[in-house]
């Protein structure tokens, strides 16, 4: 929950400039310590790789008038899947 919460006021106070810090450091937390059937999982992602796509994303979503933002959820969830390892 601290993590959260430290991530949620360094999004506020960075005016998102740093979510994507906030969001790695988060699901860094939760991925490092989730054991599936006995085997740890590893997040290996970046905020300076996220913060790439990120910055395309954005500017996909204003250029389409908001209609591409449909899709940064799934783009998202998918940057998370491939940045995650079984040790």
């Amino acid at each position: 929950m601290g993590w959260t919460i430290l991530g949620f006021f360094v999004t506020i106070f960075t005016l998102g400039i740093c979510y994507p810090w906030a969001l790695c450091m988060v699901y860094g937390w939760k991925i490092n310590h989730t054991v599936i059937e006995g085997k740890r999982l590893k997040f290996q992602g970046s905020a300076v790789g996220l913060f790439g796509h990120w910055i395309k994303w954005l500017l996909l979503s204003i250029i389409t008038i908001g209609i591409y933002s449909f899709w940064v959820f799934i783009k998202l969830e998918d940057w998370k899947v491939k940045n995650t390892i079984i040790r």
